[in-house]
């Protein structure tokens, strides 16, 4: 999932020896989880025996039930993941396991647990007059969990991709250049993930009865539509629309804002203009600026767009298990990175450490 900007990372401590120390060999995982089917969460511990493992949601205890146990190996079992039950919450929600034995309590990151769905488009296709030569561009918004597989039909067809003219951008874009009359007829956008499949309202794609412009006629660069600002975390793909019209046909170029070269690994072009920036880093964060050329000429538009990379909290130090005689001093260090800036939190025995007389918290909590 996006991160958020209250990401948070938990350092937990003890004073055991390494040998009785309980670890998790497994923990569970964030998932999307489907109306009616089965969920299986994963907790495995090791440590001393015996080992007692217990499950929270949302900060509460998962009671046992016929259709709600613990399996053996801790595995939390829910038999049909349900949105709404009777008397009780939805089995939504975020979820911890804590594994405890004669030595002390650990507990397990949290788990977010959404359910699958696909709500209706709330951004439909619209209807358009192009003219012959010219560009038409369809778009669709549907906000499903998981995120939904957008494709398009054209006169209730499934729309061909071997054509170069036509470009699918996956957030529900569609791109057609160099219109023909060819292209004429009703589109509509199908959306699909685990939950549903569902379809756009119709949108009619006219051409105008007007022949080729003549080569003659100048028309000034436009940008129809430029790239939209974006916020991804790491490894994700990034897509800046750009896509432009003109006579003649304007080039289209990227640039950083900054001056910094976009570089050439893991960076396509789709289409006549769109830029992909595959597996996105920290230092792919900036403006990214989309120019629309008139051909040997400076004349041109631009439309700017901003792409945040977000990289989710991890540890570069872990706190060291440590023995002291009663009335020493112990000292547990614990630094992240991440962005935005990690919070950090400190427990013990799984519950919030709060400051004291005798424990302090410095450097941010580090």
């Amino acid at each position: 999932g996006r991160p958020h900007s209250s990401s948070a990372a938990s350092c937990s401590v003890g004073s055991v020896s390494l040998a009785s120390e309980l670890s998790f060999l497994l923990e569970p995982s964030d998932v999307i989880a489907v109306r009616d089917r089965p969920l299986l969460l994963d907790c495995q511990v090791q440590g001393e025996e015996p080992i007692m493992v217990t499950w929270r949601r949302n900060g509460a205890p998962v009671n046992s039930s016929p259709r709600v146990r613990v399996l053996a190996n801790g595995t939390l079992f829910i038999q049909n993941f349900q949105k709404r039950k009777e008397g009780s919450d939805a089995d939504v929600g975020e979820y911890e396991c804590a594994a405890q034995n004669r030595y002390g309590l650990l507990v397990s990151r949290k788990a977010k647990v959404q359910m699958a769905s696909l709500p209706k488009f709330h951004t439909h296709p619209v209807s358009m007059k192009v003219d012959k030569g010219g560009v038409a561009r369809f778009q669709c918004q549907i906000n499903g969990v998981p995120e939904a597989n957008i494709t398009w039909e054209r006169d209730r067809v499934p729309l061909s991709t071997s054509d170069k003219r036509y470009t699918l951008l996956p957030m529900g874009i569609l791109q057609v250049t160099g219109v023909r009359q060819v292209d004429a007829g009703v589109f509509r956008c199908v959306a699909t993930n685990i939950a549903n499949t569902r379809y756009s309202h119709d949108a009619r794609l006219n051409i105008s009865g007007k022949t080729n412009i003549p080569v003659k006629t100048y028309k000034e660069p436009v940008i129809l539509s430029g790239p939209q600002n974006l916020t991804l975390t790491v490894h994700q793909t990034a897509i800046l629309e750009c896509i432009a019209t003109g006579n003649p046909k304007p080039i289209v170029s990227w640039s950083r804002l900054d001056g910094r070269s976009i570089g050439v690994e893991g960076i396509q072009v789709l289409g006549t203009g769109n830029l992909m920036i595959s597996d996105v880093s920290l230092q792919h964060s900036g403006v990214y600026v989309c120019a629309a050329n008139r051909p040997g000429t400076r004349m041109r538009r631009t439309a700017l767009g901003r792409l945040e990379v977000q990289a989710p909290p991890e540890f570069l130090q872990w706190p060291q298990s440590v023995s002291k005689p009663a009335g020493g001093s112990a000292v547990f260090t614990c630094v992240a990175q991440g962005v935005p800036e990690p919070h950090l939190i400190w427990l013990k025995n799984g519950k919030v450490l709060v400051p004291g007389n005798n424990v302090k918290l410095t450097n941010n909590n580090r």
